[in-house]
């Protein structure tokens, strides 16, 4: 009787047990979080727009953060709650048209200008899109952290739902995938809107390189 009573107290001693460690892990990271920001903000000089306010995070990025620090994934009501406040970010072009010049959009995707500390204040950055991503047949030094985008709207259409996911996903990336490394091109104020109309049709125009292996850049 007594082995009966006390089995689930004793359950509860494992239970706990096993999880202090990770929750001393927990605690580490984000003490050593902390201290490794205060370190990087004191050995780092302002200097032109590299300023010091680049190290600080938002809710979304510290949370994602620590995923990689503890391993912990986030919990499904973390990633809603992420998702849902990016897709909210998201705001359409003014006039409604979602794409430019793929030319234009070609230039900004060949890009890794910008947010340095030798650039000019407002000076426009550029997108580096092929340093995650093969985009065009032509192009041969690509980056293959993100997906292949060659043939985007040959494959995908352009139905008013596909081009608006793939503004929404250029604009702030964590609105379909919360800790997505993709840069917030829009919510982060990267690129203008111009500039994301231009990579939107790179994107989709089928006269463009992307989707027309005759094309050249």
């Amino acid at each position: 009787m007594k082995k009966m009573i006390f089995a689930p107290f004793a359950a509860a001693l494992v239970l706990s047990a096993a999880g202090a460690p990770a929750l001393a892990a927990e605690h580490a990271a984000k003490n050593d979080h902390d201290a490794l920001v205060a370190e990087l903000k004191a050995s780092f000089s302002e200097k032109g727009v590299a300023k010091l306010d680049r190290f600080d995070q938002s809710a979304m990025q510290r949370a994602c953060s620590q995923v990689g620090l503890t391993g912990k994934p986030l919990s499904k009501q973390q990633e809603e709650a992420i998702t849902k406040e990016a897709l909210a970010s998201v705001k359409a072009p003014a006039d409604g048209k979602y794409l430019g010049d793929w030319k234009a959009g070609e230039k900004t995707a060949q890009s890794g200008k910008g947010l340095q500390f030798s650039d000019k204040p407002g000076a426009p950055s550029g997108g580096n899109c092929y340093a995650c991503h093969q985009m065009t047949k032509a192009e041969i030094s690509y980056g293959n952290i993100g997906p292949s985008l060659l043939h985007y709207g040959k494959l995908r259409g352009d139905s008013p739902k596909v081009v608006e996911y793939t503004w929404a996903k250029i604009y702030n990336s964590h609105a379909y995938s919360a800790c997505s490394v993709m840069p917030r091109f829009g919510a982060a104020g990267i690129l203008t809107e111009a500039q994301m109309k231009n990579v939107m049709a790179l994107l989709f125009d089928p006269k463009s390189p992307v989707n027309d292996d005759t094309v050249k850049p």
